[in-house]
């Protein structure tokens, strides 16, 4: 072959090329054949078998320095790059961002536990002086819903936004507060509804109450139970 040298492979020899018998300028399947050629040449030696494996490194690694450097010939340049193709497996850089949006999206998305646990009433009555202030917000209320029926929309409306305000002080989320609130008042006003429902003309003259306050008192009492104890 013409990349050979002229005395054939050199196993003596301390360069890489000499030991290959191959030229500086081989190609990159001259540089595969003077392998495959001298490994067989010495099947069965261990010893020879790694010079001729340590060559065939060092020639891969000077043809990637020379390439560096610029001192290659284009036949060399065309080796170099089959033997780092051959050298390495490619890689899939695509799909490492990929990966790496998916656990973005994952790690976004809001834990369904963490979420339902939200939803779920925790009853706890208030300390300190917060329980204080709602007993006694709670007793105007009451009061003003039994002896005005002009004050029930102002009374219910400032008792529904003190159970709000109540539930995020205590730490529960805007939007699971907002709801629980507007449960604790429909529920109320079921209830007023069906009590009306329930008493007679006689009881509601007795009672000395509006069908509006009536349905409105077990509102207010709701309300006030979830101010002190809804968190």
């Amino acid at each position: 072959m013409a990349a050979l040298g002229e005395s054939g492979p050199d196993a003596s020899s301390d360069d890489p090329f000499a030991r290959l018998g191959l030229s500086r300028d081989a190609g990159f399947e001259q540089v595969q054949a003077a392998k495959v050629r001298c490994l067989a040449e010495v099947s069965g030696d261990d010893q020879a078998r790694a010079k001729i494996e340590a060559a065939y490194d060092a020639v891969l690694m000077a043809r990637l320095r020379d390439r560096q450097q610029g001192q290659v010939s284009a036949a060399a340049a065309t080796a170099s790059e089959r033997e780092s193709s051959a050298g390495s497996l490619p890689s899939l850089p695509a799909q490492v961002p990929m990966t790496n949006v998916f656990a973005n999206l994952r790690n976004r998305l809001p834990d369904p536990s963490q979420s339902l646990s939200g939803l779920k009433p925790d009853w706890a009555l208030v300390e300190g002086q917060g329980r204080s202030v709602r007993i006694i917000a709670g007793i105007i209320a009451v009061v003003l819903l039994v002896i005005s029926a002009a004050s029930i929309q102002l009374v219910l409306a400032l008792a529904t936004i003190g159970v709000f305000l109540s539930q995020i002080r205590r730490g529960r989320r805007p939007l699971a507060s907002l709801g629980w609130t507007l449960l604790v008042l429909s529920i109320g006003l079921a209830a007023g509804s069906l009590l009306n429902l329930a008493l007679s003309p006689t009881a509601l003259e007795q009672l000395a109450l509006s069908p509006l306050q009536i349905q409105a008192l077990p509102a207010g009492l709701l309300l006030w139970a979830a101010a002190l104890f809804l968190a």
